[in-house]
């Protein structure tokens, strides 16, 4: 579809609360947020939707075009997307779904929008079906996030429920099959990568350093978590580096690198909520806007 004819499907969206006119209207409708594959802009695409069983679907059909749209190309390397439907809004991990369970919900698809079966007949590539899987939240955590403490807390029992998540699914993916790692593994692997670097870079760049002001005693611990992060962060890269090469990558390698980077994670964040979720404790959050000045 042409740039424009998108950016005006995404003023009416936003503006009417997920209702648009023109060949939408009166269809299921969302729109997409991806990161780009190599500029690493955010990307945002009108796209109809189905549901099957629970499931949020879409699919990458570019209208039968002979290649990948954009937007599934960047999913393929950022799986963690942000849909806007209706009036919400959250964040999802893309899933490409694979072989038999492609194919079974490519035909719920083409039943509720038959216009999809069309669409494969223009082309000689399989329309990619992706499931945006919105993450549970994780037993335990905090009900009511109200201060840096819950926020820790919170962001803490994601990664962990998201890397016992990727664990089970590699030990899954390994009887008799040395090569068949999947995209499912893929982008979840992936996903848990992306949070746990931007949760490290934020502590790194803001919270260490207010925290070192405010509280110098706690300046030797900060110190060590900070090492912490870098040692877990050549670990990360090293999973990303083998899941760049998934189909030539041997499963008990894998399984080792998630191993060892859950036994330092775990390690890290039990260290880390000892030493600072008494200082957390008492910062409010979201922190509160600075007063208006009214002089």
């Amino acid at each position: 579809m042409p740039m424009s004819f998108n950016l005006n499907v995404i003023e009416e969206f936003r503006a009417n609360g997920g209702r648009v006119t023109g060949p939408f209207e009166g269809g299921n409708l969302l729109l997409l947020t991806t990161t780009g594959a190599r500029s690493g802009r955010p990307h945002t695409v009108p796209l109809g939707y189905v549901r099957d069983h629970g499931l949020l679907l879409v699919v990458a059909s570019a209208a039968g075009a002979p290649e990948h749209p954009q937007w599934y190309r960047n999913l393929l390397t950022h799986p963690v997307v942000r849909v806007e439907l209706g009036t919400g809004t959250f964040d999802a991990i893309a899933v490409p779904a694979e072989g038999a369970r492609r194919e079974r919900l490519f035909a719920a698809v083409v039943r509720a929008a038959p216009g999809y079966g069309d669409y494969q007949t223009y082309t000689e590539r399989e329309l990619p079906v992706v499931v945006l899987e919105r993450p549970a939240a994780p037993p335990g955590q905090p009900l009511e996030v109200r201060s840096l403490a819950d926020k820790l807390l919170e962001t803490h029992g994601w990664l962990r429920a998201q890397l016992r998540d990727v664990r089970r699914e590699a030990r899954s993916h390994t009887p008799g099959r040395p090569a068949g790692l999947g995209l499912q593994l893929r982008q979840h692997c992936l996903a848990f990568c992306a949070g746990l670097t931007h949760h490290h870079t934020g502590e790194d760049s803001a919270i260490f350093p207010a925290l070192a002001r405010s509280h110098p005693e706690l300046a030797g611990v900060l110190d060590r978590l900070g090492a912490q992060h870098r040692e877990i962060g050549r670990i990360t890269e090293e999973l990303v580096a083998l899941l760049a090469a998934v189909e030539i990558t041997e499963p008990d390698r894998l399984l080792l690198e998630l191993d060892r980077m859950s036994a330092e994670l775990e390690a890290h964040l039990d260290h880390e909520e000892e030493a600072l979720l008494p200082a957390l404790a008492g910062i409010p959050f979201p922190p509160a806007r600075p007063a208006a000045d009214t002089r």
